[in-house]
C-alpha cells in the first residue's frame, strides 16, 4: 500500500470516468498498455479488483467505487495545494479548466477564447461543454475550476457570480414574420419544438410556456438549437432560442424573428466555482474578461444580429 502514486490514482480516476481503456489512455497521454499495467498493480497492491471488465468496457466494482470516492477527494486536495503554491508565489494563471453549456458554447466560446489569450499571456485553456448537471459536478469533484452556465444552481458548496441576463426569442417560418406575437400560453396549442430532456434551457422555455415538463404530445425534440431551427425553416413547427444566436443559427434559415412582450422570457447566466478554491482572486478576474465578451457579443447581436 505504500508504494501507491498519484500518478495511477490519476490513471484510476480517468479509467473509472471514461469507462474505456483506450478512451482513459487517451485522456492520460498514454499508451493503453501502459495504462493497463498500472491499474494491475494497482489493483495488486489494494489486494481487490477495481473494475469488472467487459468486452468492450469496464465498470467500476463495489470496492471500485468506495475507493473511487477517496481517489476523488485526494486528487482534488492535490490540485488545489498545487493552485496554492502558485497563488502564494503570485505567479501568473498558466492554465484554466473551464466548462460551458451547449446553448452558450458556440455562441459565446470563441470571443472568451480569444479575450482570455489577449489578456492572459502563454495561459493554457481546457474547454468541457456538456450538460449543467454534468458541469455542477465536475466543478464541485475540482475537476474544473470553473463553468458557465444558467443561474441559479443552488449547491452551498458553490460560488455563484450573475454575468448577464438574455432573452429568448421567437423562431417562426418566414412567412409567419408579420402575424402577431403569440401569448406565452398560446405556445402550448402550437408544435413546440426543444431541446432534448436535461438542457436547461428546455426547462425555462417550458416553463415560459407554463407547460409540465412531463414532455406533452405536441413537443418535438432536438439535440441543439441548429437542429431546432431547421425544423422550423422545413415548416415542422416554432421554437425559442436565446438571442445570443440568432446571428449564427438563423444565417442559412428561412425563419423569421420575433421577440415577446412583457413579461419577456429570460434566463441568467453566470459563472460557478468551488468555494475552497484558492483560485477565487483570478477566477473574479477571469469573470471579469468573460463579462467583457459577452457585452461586446451581445452588442453585436442587438446592432445587426436580430
Amino acid at each position: 500500500m505504500t508504494n501507491l502514486t498519484l500518478k495511477q490514482l490519476r490513471y484510476f480516476e480517468a479509467l473509472a470516468r471514461h469507462g474505456r481503456f483506450r478512451h482513459a489512455a487517451d485522456a492520460c497521454a498514454i499508451s493503453q498498455p501502459a495504462l493497463s499495467m498500472q491499474i494491475k498493480e494497482l489493483e495488486e497492491q489494494l489486494g481487490g479488483d477495481l473494475f469488472e471488465r467487459g468486452a468492450k468496457e469496464v465498470k467500476l466494482s463495489a470496492f471500485g467505487q468506495l475507493f473511487a470516492l477517496r481517489v476523488r477527494d485526494i486528487l482534488r486536495a492535490v490540485d488545489e495545494l498545487a493552485d496554492f503554491a502558485r497563488v502564494s508565489q503570485d505567479k501568473l494563471l498558466t492554465r484554466l479548466r473551464i466548462g460551458i453549456i451547449p446553448t452558450i458554447a458556440p455562441y459565446l466560446l470563441p470571443a472568451i477564447i480569444s479575450d482570455l489569450n489577449r489578456t492572459f499571456d502563454n495561459i493554457e485553456i481546457q474547454v468541457r461543454e456538456t450538460l449543467t448537471a454534468r458541469l455542477v459536478h465536475e466543478v464541485a469533484q475540482g475537476e474544473l475550476d470553473l463553468a458557465v452556465v444558467a443561474l441559479p444552481v443552488s449547491k452551498p458548496s458553490l460560488t455563484e457570480l450573475k454575468l448577464f441576463e438574455e432573452e429568448f426569442v421567437l423562431v417562426r417560418r418566414r412567412e409567419d414574420g408579420d402575424k402577431p406575437v403569440p401569448e406565452p400560453e398560446a405556445l402550448r396549442e402550437m408544435r413546440l419544438l426543444l431541446l432534448e430532456e436535461g438542457h436547461c434551457f428546455r426547462d425555462q422555455a417550458l416553463s415560459f410556456c407554463g407547460i409540465e415538463s412531463s414532455r406533452p404530445r405536441e413537443i418535438m425534440e432536438g439535440s441543439s438549437l441548429s437542429t431546432l431551427v431547421q425544423m422550423v425553416s422545413a415548416g415542422i413547427g416554432i421554437t425559442l432560442i436565446p438571442e445570443m444566436a440568432v446571428p449564427v443559427e438563423t444565417r442559412s434559415a428561412d425563419v423569421s424573428i420575433s421577440r415577446f412582450r412583457t413579461p419577456k422570457p429570460l434566463r441568467t447566466i453566470g459563472i460557478i466555482w468551488r468555494n475552497s478554491t484558492p483560485l477565487a482572486k483570478q477566477l473574479l478576474q477571469i469573470s471579469e474578461v468573460i463579462r467583457h465578451s459577452a457585452a461586446s457579443l451581445r452588442h453585436q447581436v442587438s446592432t445587426g444580429g436580430a
